[in-house]
């Protein structure tokens, strides 16, 4: 112990940490106190303890695919009791953090207030399940590449982002917003693929590839739409108020009806309505609704040829 007391003695002496720890800890202070104010500093979520949760919440939706290998169906019901009431256990206290991180005077009252989110949340899974399974079946009826549905499960970036956004966007709804939004971003770090928690998506939604997609927070998406790589649904402008601040909430992304398909680079903004059974077509930049039925492509290029004087 003594000699790691040295060591770590003498690296501060090199690299002067004593006089960087001090200049960050005042740099620290000040921030906090323009968030916080004078009083007791709050506590925030953990994004690890976060991560772990999510893992057990994905086993507990697909046990044989992401829980232990040993699990038989003798032992699946037990694994699954465990798993979910530590899950629920560590959601509680991180939902109760973001109460009260969020309104200071309630914080008495966060306990019980996570404790009904959480027990909302839980009994939604199956419902949770049952579009996942129809997200599941709708990448491998779309993917001739697709030999079976576990591969689909096990090594879709798509179907991972949308088996997370399943869980962000129900706890978006029931009130954890923050939450939600860290979910998310563990599902676009993993991925590539950026969804909003808040974004509303139906049932058989399949993105394929994947890498690039973004979907804006009011972004609606109806039954058996597909996205391709590089997709983006997001806003045209932002609305501010009369001091010139961004208004929050605002309905500003697409709405995609049913049986829409999108090819890979399209570009689709605004609040604008893309009819169901359209087709838009790869790097389509769009900003305007389209009724059902559509087919939108790029202008393709027009050249002509003028000979002895002609056109002029």
């Amino acid at each position: 112990m003594t000699e790691q007391i040295d060591r770590i003695s003498r690296a501060a002496d090199a690299f002067d940490a004593a006089r960087i720890v001090s200049a960050l800890g005042e740099l620290r202070k000040a921030s906090q106190s323009r968030r916080y104010g004078a009083g007791r500093l709050p506590e925030l979520p953990s994004k690890a303890r976060i991560v772990d949760l999510v893992e057990d919440l994905t086993a507990v939706l697909y046990p044989r695919h992401f829980g232990p290998c040993e699990l038989t169906p003798e032992t699946t019901d037990a694994y699954l009791i465990r798993t979910l009431d530590r899950a629920l256990r560590a959601l509680c206290e991180q939902i109760r953090r973001e109460l009260a991180l969020f309104d200071a005077d309630k914080a008495a009252e966060a306990p019980r207030q996570a404790e009904e989110i959480a027990r909302k949340f839980a009994a939604a899974l199956p419902e949770a399940r049952a579009l996942l399974d129809k997200d599941i079946r709708a990448a491998f009826d779309g993917d001739p590449a697709a030999k079976s549905l576990d591969e689909v499960v096990f090594c879709y970036p798509g179907v991972a982002a949308v088996i997370r956004h399943r869980v962000a966007h129900r706890l978006y709804r029931l009130g954890a917003p923050m939450i939600a939004r860290i979910i998310a971003e563990i599902a676009h770090a993993e991925t590539g693929i950026d969804i909003h928690p808040g974004a509303q998506i139906d049932e058989g939604f399949f993105i394929d590839h994947g890498t690039g997609v973004v979907i804006g927070e009011t972004t609606v998406i109806g039954k058996r739409v597909r996205l391709y790589q590089a997709v983006t649904l997001g806003a045209k402008r932002f609305a501010v108020d009369e001091t010139g601040a961004l208004e929050k909430g605002k309905p500003r992304h697409p709405i995609v009806e049913d049986e829409v398909v999108i090819y890979a680079g399209a570009t689709v903004l605004g609040r604008i309505t893309i009819g169901r059974g359209s087709s838009i077509g790869g790097n389509v930049w769009l900003t305007h609704s389209v009724p059902p039925g559509s087919n939108i492509t790029q202008a393709k290029a027009h050249v002509e040829f003028f000979d002895h004087g002609a056109g002029i």
